[in-house]
């Protein structure tokens, strides 16, 4: 259809929105399906959070604000890099979005040019690329190893870039794969970095809170006070506060990025929901102790669905150092015939046939850049996961 424009051509619509919908259709149908493909905590927002919302919207806190975020709330999140990170940020260094992709959005949207490359490590959160391509860019994909945590090595960052790159594009905890970076992981990574003065570096830190035994959370202008003028630091209240819904998300770096940023929202939504920047205020302001309550329901369902995925036959999963997700090997069922009678070529097939034959959604590796995986979100019940991973065993022993 000539009426649609050549950029759209570009992208695909979201694998995981398309896949959580698919399995929507199925519930609605009666069809009994446990869902593990969507990206967001099943606890309910924090009591405190939802009151502050009310009482703004009493206040009549209901009218438009500055296009990029209230005084208040880059008051506060000023305030949580300092706490979090040991950043020092002004509020004229911080943006506010509706939701951690749009910050992503705009941040590309004002910097890329057609010819302009986005180092993108795969496995990838899958808008990545697509953003980049929306812009005009080349993302240029980086693949990571199982037996390397899903870690992006220093040397296949430093052979990724050319004159051409202007971002690399960092996510610890990754979303899909769960790994995050020591400290010493990310010194190796800055060193290259060090070496490149045109690469730009974007963090998406959103699972920042969510870690588990131990690990300590660092980010990249944190380990390399030097990138701080080239990096644009990016967060949100959607997972570690359960506030998806609420579309909030953040990100401070240098002056002259966050104006560009703030022109470009200023013609396009204008303002986040004012009631949600008043909740988020209160969100990074106030009770940060249920965080750790929520990781410790968190660990133990990672190693719930760790253990039993690994008992399934012919999958292969890592312990991920944090988000709630594992992105386990399906490699070993590759070229075995389904009950159905069908072949599973690839890791698309093999979700396919797990969602038809025992209801269980998950989204195949080949969305996020690297075959043969999958991923399984566990911000689930334990029951439902306990159930899931049965089924899924069940499905790996059918296969022949």
């Amino acid at each position: 259809m000539g009426f649609i424009a050549d950029a759209l051509n570009r992208i695909q619509p979201s694998a995981t929105i398309a896949i959580s919908t698919k399995a929507m259709e199925l519930k609605a149908e009666g069809r009994d399906v446990i869902g593990l493909s969507a990206g967001e905590p099943d606890f309910d927002t924090p009591e405190n959070i939802k009151e502050a919302a009310i009482k703004a919207i009493r206040d009549g806190k209901t009218k438009y604000t500055p296009v990029d975020g209230i005084p208040e709330l880059k008051k506060a999140i000023c305030a949580k890099f300092a706490r979090d990170n040991g950043l020092k940020y002004e509020p004229a260094q911080v943006s506010v979005g509706t939701g951690g992709k749009q910050v992503l959005f705009n941040a590309l949207m004002a910097t890329i040019n057609p010819g302009d490359e986005v180092i993108v490590p795969a496995p990838y959160w899958v808008s990545y690329p697509d953003i980049v391509l929306l812009c005009g860019g080349t993302p240029v994909f980086v693949e990571t190893k199982l037996e390397d945590g899903f870690k992006l090595r220093a040397e296949k960052l430093e052979a990724a870039i050319t004159p051409k790159t202007k971002w690399l594009v960092f996510n610890s905890p990754s979303n899909p794969s769960g790994a995050a970076y020591t400290h010493a992981e990310l010194k190796a990574l800055t060193d290259v970095l060090m070496r490149h003065p045109h690469v730009w570096v974007l963090t998406d830190d959103m699972y920042e809170h969510l870690v588990y035994d131990d690990f300590t959370f660092a980010t990249p202008a944190q380990v390399e006070l030097a990138l701080y003028e080239r990096t644009l630091t990016m967060n949100g209240v959607s997972k570690a506060y359960a506030m998806t819904g609420w579309r909030i998300g953040y990100a401070a770096g240098p002056v002259q990025l966050i104006k560009a940023m703030g022109k470009l929202q200023s013609q396009s939504t204008s303002n986040p929901s004012s009631i949600s920047q008043w909740a988020a205020v209160e969100a990074l302001n106030g009770p940060q102790d249920f965080i750790a309550e929520n990781n410790k329901k968190f660990k133990e369902r990672r190693d719930l669905v760790v253990s039993m995925l690994n008992q399934a036959k012919g999958l292969s999963c890592p312990t991920p150092e944090g988000a709630f997700y594992v992105y386990p090997s399906c490699g070993g069922v590759i070229g075995k015939t389904a009950p159905s009678g069908k072949v599973i070529g690839n890791d698309e097939d093999f979700v396919t046939e797990l969602l038809a034959q025992e209801g269980v959604a998950a989204v195949h590796g080949a969305a996020f850049g690297l075959e043969p995986f999958f991923r399984v979100s566990y911000a689930t019940s334990n029951e439902a996961l306990e159930d899931a991973c049965e089924r899924i065993q069940r499905f790996c022993g059918s296969l022949k």
